[in-house]
C-alpha cells in the first residue's frame, strides 16, 4: 500500500470536509493563482509553463459552466460570463497575451470576492437566526 505524504493527507481531508461553499471558493482561489502563474510565465518568456497555466485555468472555469443549476436566472449570468472567460483565455493562450489573462484575471478575483462575501453573509444570517 502506497501511502501520501502528510501534506497529501491533508489537502485530501481538506476537500473531503469542506462544504460545497467552501469548495467552489477553493475553486476560485485556484483559478487566481493559475492566472498569476500564467501572466508570470509569459512576463518570463515561460510559453509552455505560461500554457499549461491558462489550460489549469480554462478547466477550472468549464467546471463551474458544467455545474451551474440553470434553473436561477443568475446561473444564466454567470454562464455568460463563464463563456467569455474560457475563449478570451482560448484566445490570450494563443497570443501569449498577458493582457488578456490580466483582464479574465480581474474577473475571476471580482467574482471569487463576491463569493467569499456572500458565504460571509450567509454565514451571519445563520447565526443571526439561531
Amino acid at each position: 500500500m502506497i501511502t501520501a505524504n502528510p501534506y497529501q493527507q491533508y489537502q485530501q481531508n481538506v476537500v473531503n470536509t469542506s462544504t460545497p461553499q467552501e469548495l467552489t471558493l477553493m475553486l476560485y482561489n485556484g483559478l487566481v493563482k493559475f492566472l498569476n502563474l500564467g501572466v508570470q510565465a509569459i512576463e518570463n518568456k515561460e510559453m509552455e509553463n505560461a500554457h499549461n497555466n491558462i489550460i489549469k485555468a480554462q478547466r477550472i472555469i468549464e467546471e463551474f459552466m458544467a455545474t451551474l443549476d440553470m434553473d436561477y436566472d443568475i446561473s444564466k449570468n454567470l454562464y455568460s460570463i463563464y463563456d467569455f472567460m474560457n475563449r478570451r483565455l482560448i484566445d490570450a493562450n494563443i497570443r501569449k497575451d498577458k493582457d488578456i489573462v490580466e483582464e479574465v484575471l480581474g474577473l475571476a478575483k471580482d467574482l471569487r470576492d463576491t463569493w467569499s462575501q456572500a458565504m460571509k453573509l450567509a454565514k451571519d444570517q445563520n447565526k443571526a437566526n439561531k
